[in-house]
């Protein structure tokens, strides 16, 4: 919003990740949900802790996904 400064303070942050893959005339989803909990300590860099938490819950499905590849190949 033009002109407001949010006080608000993010205590929580939550990220979800999903694929589908199609293998031949079958449809897999992946789907993976993670909310983690901000620590209430200065210094804490939100952009970093929610970087990470997107690198580690699409890893997980990327994971996931890769072993179905793997099941079907």
């Amino acid at each position: 919003m033009k002109g407001y400064e949010s006080k608000a303070t993010i205590t929580t942050i939550k990220a979800n990740s999903k694929v589908t893959l199609k293998i031949r005339d079958n449809f897999f989803s992946v789907e993976y949900s993670e909310e983690r909990t901000i620590p209430d300590v200065d210094g804490v860099d939100i952009e970093a802790e929610r970087k990470c938490l997107f690198d580690d819950v699409n890893a997980i499905v990327d994971e996931q996904a890769n072993e179905i590849r793997q099941t079907f190949k």
